[in-house]
């Protein structure tokens, strides 16, 4: 902490001024969504990501590497075949040959392998792309809110969720990639892209982009 003065004129210490500047921009973000009227007369897009061919990539990328690790899983598990190492030859050879993979036990794990990886691509698009938010809709009333959805064949999925079961992980200026929000009784959040328009800032940080702690 510095003390003292310099030409009449007492030292400022920067950080306490800044800890002031944060302080009052926070109140005044404050003050400002206290005045947003939230009692909407007609339904309200709050926010909106176009984006269908990302995500019907992202699902062909899926369905591609689905269908390949399963044919791998079925080529290990039918091509291997059990031809074990003599005894005369495995000391001249190095150790990844004196590997018999047609063995049952390496056999039924690098199936199992592959079939795990395959079906793990595929449930991570579908995740992904259920769980990233086409249009998020305050309701007539402010009470309720709408997710809007892309799913993985491209069809819109819509639910409608009380605003007091919605909070977002972190205010919308500190988003840096995505925004989650937390719908409460759903598993994993929901992703707001921060690529997408937030058409109604103060409404949407008065509504769904506040943090709420559920009982």
């Amino acid at each position: 902490k510095r003390t003292g003065s310099q030409g009449g004129r007492p030292f400022i210490n920067s950080k306490n001024v800044f800890k002031v500047l944060i302080r009052k921009d926070s109140i005044r973000n404050v003050t400002n969504i206290l005045n947003v009227n939230t009692n909407v007369t007609k339904d309200v897009i709050l926010f909106k990501y176009e984006n269908p061919k990302y995500f019907k990539y992202l699902n062909l990328f899926g369905i591609t590497q689905f269908g390949f690790w399963l044919y791998l899983c079925n080529f290990s598990y039918t091509s291997l075949r059990d031809v074990p190492v003599t005894n005369e030859n495995s000391k001249k050879l190095a150790w990844w040959r004196r590997i018999n993979l047609g063995e049952n036990k390496y056999r039924n794990t690098i199936a199992i392998f592959c079939a795990l990886i395959g079906y793990l691509m595929l449930a991570g698009s579908w995740f992904y792309t259920l769980k990233s938010v086409r249009y998020l809709v305050l309701r007539k009333g402010g009470n309720a809110v709408s997710f809007v959805t892309y799913t993985p064949y491209g069809q819109n999925r819509i639910m409608d969720v009380p605003l007091n079961k919605v909070s977002a992980a972190e205010s919308r200026h500190n988003a840096k990639v995505h925004l989650p929000i937390k719908v409460q009784g759903k598993y994993l959040h929901y992703m707001l892209d921060m690529k997408g328009e937030f058409t109604n800032k103060q409404l949407f940080d008065a509504t769904a982009g506040l943090r709420r702690k559920f009982s």
